[in-house]
């Protein structure tokens, strides 16, 4: 059995990741935090194994938006590159289109729709979570 690798980036190149292992989802996220962390009306994201994680160049910056979440994001671009809870240890989540083939790594639900923009759209064919998907 082969692992899967993934590598992505921000925006100006100074932060480079590498993930290793199979994502655990993919979430599209229309909570204000992550809006206002993006600048945009929703984020894509991919969930992978805490473990097959790591930076390979640059050192990132660190901002807790909550009292269990902070968010990593480049110190020269802004780009936001991960985002760690602490009430999930195990796993992180990176901001989809950071991604060198976000392609490859489509979402399978849509989250906090309940905190939706009213004018944006959603997909319609994907599930969708009033809140977060594990209830």
């Amino acid at each position: 059995m082969t692992t899967r690798i993934g590598e992505g980036g921000c925006l100006c190149g100074a932060l480079r990741y590498r993930l290793e292992g199979e994502p655990e989802g993919g979430t599209i996220c229309h909570c204000e935090s992550c809006r206002r962390s993006s600048g945009a009306p929703s984020l894509a994201w991919v969930i992978f194994p805490a473990g097959g994680f790591r930076f390979t160049a640059g050192e990132p910056r660190h901002y807790r938006s909550s009292p269990h979440i902070e968010r990593s994001f480049c110190g020269n671009c802004g780009t936001q590159v991960l985002y760690r809870s602490e009430r999930r240890p195990d796993v992180v989540d990176i901001p989809t289109a950071t991604l060198d083939a976000p392609n490859d790594y489509p979402p399978d639900r849509e989250i906090w729709t309940g905190e939706k923009i009213e004018w944006e759209t959603l997909n319609g064919k994907l599930p969708v979570y009033p809140r977060s998907s594990k209830g």
